[in-house]
């Protein structure tokens, strides 16, 4: 290169092999080290997740035990879901999330319908009156049977089931009015060898207290164990229970075949509603346990000319519900 002074000086800058190889060297080390620290890391972190019992695990394990009919598993225990259906795994996650619910039944009335159902030959037929936060748990522990829900809200059942696709609910709309159940009772009674007898095709009924619009094979099927916790019957202007208790009554007795007797599971009892339409349509005869939220009745089909619900005979000795 000239310069300005017309010297000529040549600079030559040499880089030794030796110093390129060791920044590779280095390179590779650092690279190695921090991989290594990132697989323990990662594998820490799963370890950690599979092995440290969550709140939510517990609280899935309380409800494993009322679907097994067995103790709840300590923390430590796994909760072995191989057997169970998807519906069984999505009950455990809803109980799981909403544990603190304020409106969700006591162990001993959930343990008091599980154990009727465990009992219950398969196929059961269960037919529920009302979706509510057991709804699932209904299904799964059926999960072997036929599972129907009526629903009085179709905005509610058609989008419950959009979210449960396993679930069968149908919508059905109540005519009735909780205030009116002393005189709708009452007309049921004298009714009862006609429009409101105790063994008839309720979808061909003209009694007020009757539901003739479910889908035709509900009015079909034998049901083994049938439980109402709706509609709403907790305000004077709603629905009340006068239809689906009355409803419940007569498909009890109108089996044609299955097993000839019928669980009727009822809500709520401590209610004025319940309590009437149970004692005149499912009939205090027929009560085997009960506690103030809680009553189970045990029905058998009747003749097709039945003109009586109850016949008077002396109560059962009733247990109490814990």
């Amino acid at each position: 290169m000239k310069n300005g002074s017309g010297n000529t000086n040549t600079k030559l800058i040499l880089l030794h092999p030796y110093i390129q190889k060791q920044t590779s060297t280095t390179r590779l080390w650092l690279l190695a080290f921090v991989s290594f620290f990132t697989i323990v890391f990662l594998l820490t972190l799963l370890y950690t997740r599979d092995t440290i019992p969550s709140k939510n695990t517990s609280v899935a394990a309380a409800v494993a035990a009322v679907v097994t009919g067995g103790s709840t598993p300590s923390a430590s225990s796994p909760i072995s879901n191989s057997n169970l259906p998807t519906s069984a795994i999505n009950a455990l996650f809803h109980y799981a999330s909403r544990s603190n619910d304020s409106f969700h039944m006591s162990y001993g009335e959930m343990k008091s319908i599980s154990d009727v159902l465990r009992r219950c030959a398969p196929p059961c037929n269960l037919l529920v009156f009302g979706l509510t936060h057991e709804t699932l748990l209904w299904k799964s522990l059926n999960h072997n049977g036929r599972t129907v829900f009526i629903e009085e809200n179709r905005y509610y059942a058609a989008y419950f089931e959009e979210i449960h696709p396993e679930i069968d609910v149908f919508d059905v709309q109540y005519t009735t009015k909780a205030h009116e159940a002393g005189e709708l009772v009452t007309a049921a009674k004298e009714a009862a060898g006609n429009e409101c007898r105790p063994v008839q095709n309720l979808l061909f009924s003209d009694c007020k207290l009757g539901l003739n619009d479910l889908p035709n094979h509900v009015y079909d099927v034998d049901w083994d164990v049938i439980f109402v916790d709706g509609p709403r019957g907790d305000a004077h202007e709603g629905p009340g229970r006068m239809s689906s208790i009355f409803t419940a009554a007569v498909l009890a007795r109108s089996k044609k075949g299955g097993t000839p007797k019928t669980h009727v599971f009822v809500h709520d009892y401590y209610r004025d509603v319940e309590r009437l339409c149970g004692d005149e349509f499912l009939c205090r005869e027929n009560l085997v346990e009960s506690n103030d939220l809680l009553a189970h009745y045990v029905l058998d089909k009747m003749d097709k000319n039945s003109t009586k619900f109850c016949n008077g005979r002396k109560k059962r000795s009733v247990s109490s519900l814990s």
